[in-house]
């Protein structure tokens, strides 16, 4: 639970541009798709990906990094996993068991399995995208355990894309459709509060020290 007095106390050093545009952008925040990136082994793709979920206004992405490790680069992701929440996953396994234990469909992104295109797929629920390295694809892991399928028409010569361009196309065509809709896509109220304490936290210098001044500004007041 947020401490609603923390965060006015904190709030007061941003100014009301800074908090007007938080509550703006919270407003259009969404956790009812994810995304998460399977063993990527180049930096700068991975760290677009993140970059495309912050533009798109998706608050969670995952990255499975089992085999690379850390892949993001803060440089291409240009300050999005400062408001993302990102996840990272040793292995694809524990990874989709983390996604379905949290209510969400596993769909894997492809163009080679029997798939919807990006233009009939149903998003009705709360659903993880899963992306594949351009020249392996998606492991036979996921591909075999996926609840669903999903790819992007081609009309040309090239069979793939690039899994930070294929990854903005379906963020970009899926955001418009839901904010459309009558799903539940919006954060909750706790939610937006949660994000607004984080994001307050991030943006302000000294922080542990204004805290600190805080905490002994309360304890006063209450005769401690």
């Amino acid at each position: 639970m947020v401490d609603m007095e923390l965060l006015t106390y904190l709030e007061d050093f941003l100014s009301p541009e800074r908090r007007a545009r938080f509550e703006e952008i919270l407003e259009k925040r969404t956790r009812f798709i994810t995304v998460a990136t399977e063993d990527v082994w180049q930096m700068h793709n991975a760290s677009a990906v993140i970059r495309s979920c912050e533009a798109f206004g998706v608050q969670q992405a995952h990255l499975i990094e089992g085999k690379f490790g850390d892949k993001l680069d803060r440089k291409i992701a240009r300050g999005a996993q400062k408001w993302v929440d990102v996840y990272r996953h040793e292995d694809s396994g524990s990874c989709m068991k983390h996604l379905r234990s949290s209510g969400y469909r596993i769909v894997a992104t492809s163009p080679h399995a029997t798939s919807s295109s990006l233009a009939d797929f149903q998003l009705d629920q709360p659903t993880a995208f899963f992306f594949g390295t351009e020249k392996e694809g998606l492991s036979q892991e996921v591909m075999q355990h996926a609840d669903a399928y999903l790819a992007i028409p081609m009309a040309g010569f090239t069979e793939s894309l690039n899994i930070s361009v294929s990854a903005a196309i379906i963020l970009h065509e899926l955001t418009n459709r839901l904010r459309s809709s009558d799903l539940p896509w919006q954060l909750s109220d706790a939610e937006k509060l949660e994000k607004r304490m984080d994001w307050t936290r991030k943006s302000i210098k000294s922080l542990e020290a204004i805290e600190v001044r805080f905490q002994r500004e309360r304890d006063a007041k209450s005769g401690k």
